[in-house]
């Protein structure tokens, strides 16, 4: 088995194809680090139609992701997985957050869909809900991907560069410093004279203030946190 392994559950498997065997995922899958298993929900259904949904009691608009499909998959799959709905109502996602999902071997991933999941499956079969975000969006696939890429990132060997992990945005509790490169001059607009100076210390110094000033600025809310 690869060093950690996702298992998702979806509607929709071809939806995570080109993002998780592009690039950086794809490499990661060869190399051994990551393995990503996709199933599709209406696997464990019974019936010819393979329903997977139901109008919910008590009325309402949409429908409801039924339990049976969701707790035969989980339980057939996720033996020893943590098993995580991404659903609206959940713990906000963070760096944070992602650097301990990393930690953990094997994620059980469900995407879930419609206007939501029995709520049996939040009460009985779940470890963890998490939402990226105070909006909505079509179903459960794309934050689980954005979950993926966050976590996935964060496995040792999967990047490469321990260092650039420890320096970006939100590590430490702050947004990035401002990045330059070549050419010095772009339109008369300059590169910062401490950046090029080659005084290590002084370049630190500066990388620290930018990045105070910046989240500042873009994210007080960050800023002031205790």
């Amino acid at each position: 088995m690869a060093e950690r392994l996702f298992d998702i559950v979806t509607l929709f498997p071809k939806y995570f194809d080109g993002a998780l065997s592009e690039s950086i995922m794809g490499r990661a899958q060869e190399e051994g680090f990551l393995e990503f298993r996709l199933h599709n929900l209406r696997d464990w259904t019974h019936d010819k139609h393979k329903t997977v949904d139901d109008k919910p009691f008590g009325g309402g608009a949409g429908m409801v992701l039924k339990p049976e499909p969701l707790f035969e998959c989980v339980e057939e799959i996720g033996q020893g997985a943590w098993k995580i709905l991404l659903d609206p109502q959940g713990e906000p996602f963070t760096q944070e957050l992602a650097l301990r999902l990393s930690e953990k071997k094997h994620l059980l991933l469900i995407a879930g869909h419609y206007e939501g999941v029995d709520y049996r499956v939040h009460e009985h079969l779940i470890d963890q809900k998490i939402s990226i975000g105070d909006f909505v969006t079509m179903g459960g696939e794309a934050p689980a991907l954005c979950l993926i890429e966050a976590v996935s990132r964060l496995v040792p060997g999967v990047l490469g560069n321990e260092v650039s992990i420890s320096q970006e945005s939100f590590s430490g509790g702050l947004l990035e410093y401002p990045q330059y490169t070549r050419p010095r001059d772009f339109r008369g607009w300059q590169v910062p004279d401490v950046l090029c100076s080659g005084d290590h210390e002084k370049i630190k110094k500066w990388r620290k203030q930018e990045a105070e000033k910046t989240t500042q600025r873009q994210r007080p809310d960050l800023f002031n946190k205790e």
